[in-house]
């Protein structure tokens, strides 16, 4: 089963299942480093084994400072996942980034402060190199899949990522905008730096709610909107996620793969064993 399934979709806010997905198997899966979000759901769609995972529980239960994300990057990888596409919300932070616009952004700029952000440490020091936080190449399948699907994608532009679960001050959002920053959301660069640790390919689809607190309309938003433009954002991007499932899988031309070919610093013969243990599934190409 594990085998057969390379593409895994992580679904963020209003996106709590995947539409579409045929001969659903929930699988409970626990990891070395605790239990992920929720199980498993793997399924077919469009032709492809695919498995998708709700980023905050089915329920929406989980606040995002309390993530397992390293639980639920390496659960992908336990069932043999290449390929990761998130959908997140997010508030905009420019003009141009309208409420129901989708964006993948290329960058991120970490203003989180409580979360683990590596599988490493305990004996091994490894540090990938996250210049381009996004797969390239995987960013032009899903950008390429929207217009398949006939719903228009933007791409680039830097994603803020804050702790949270309280929005941002007005103070905070205008400092954000002077640095030129496009989006601001809670969840994906733990998502994405992980994902590199574990040479898998990750992009995400940004989904505009709202415009920040920055905005002289903000006031004026009522949660209903909000609420009404997650459910129009979460079928645009299972539109999208399905017209993307299409085009893969494809050979891996991109450097995430090999992530950690020149990054680990420490001899791995000196590394303890209980933490080569835990860490197999993402060393054994180098051990």
């Amino acid at each position: 089963m594990a085998s057969e399934v390379r593409v895994g979709v992580i679904g963020g806010s209003g996106l709590y299942q995947m539409e579409g997905l045929a001969d659903v198997q929930e699988v409970e899966i626990s990891t070395p480093f605790g239990n992920p979000s929720d199980s498993y759901r793997i399924g077919t769609l469009e032709g492809q084994r695919v498995v998708f995972l709700a980023r905050h529980n089915r329920n929406h239960t989980i606040m995002p400072s309390e993530l397992n994300f390293r639980a639920n990057i390496y659960g992908f990888k336990q069932l043999g996942v290449e390929w990761i596409i998130s959908a997140s919300a997010v508030g905009s932070l420019k003009e141009e980034h309208r409420p129901l616009d989708i964006v993948v952004p290329d960058q991120f700029y970490d203003r989180t402060k409580t979360r683990i952000s590596t599988f490493f440490g305990d004996g091994i020091v490894v540090h990938v190199s996250f210049a381009d936080p996004i797969c390239g190449q995987l960013a032009g399948i899903v950008q390429q899949a929207g217009s398949d699907a006939g719903v228009p994608i933007k791409r680039g532009g830097t994603y803020v990522c804050m702790e949270g679960p309280q929005f941002s001050t007005k103070a905070e959002s205008n400092t954000y905008r002077s640095w030129g920053m496009d989006l601001i959301g809670m969840t994906n660069l733990q998502e994405a730096k992980l994902a590199r640790e574990a040479e898998m390919c990750y992009t995400t689809m940004a989904l505009v709610t709202d415009y920040d607190c920055w905005h002289p309309a903000h006031d004026a938003v009522t949660v209903a909107e909000v609420v009404q433009n997650l459910k129009k954002n979460a079928e645009n991007a299972q539109k999208i996620i399905r017209a993307a499932v299409k085009r893969l899988p494809v050979t891996r031309a991109c450097s995430c793969r090999n992530a950690l070919q020149n990054a680990i610093l420490t001899d791995l013969s000196k590394v303890p064993p209980r933490t080569k243990t835990r860490l197999e599934l993402l060393l054994k190409r180098y051990i």
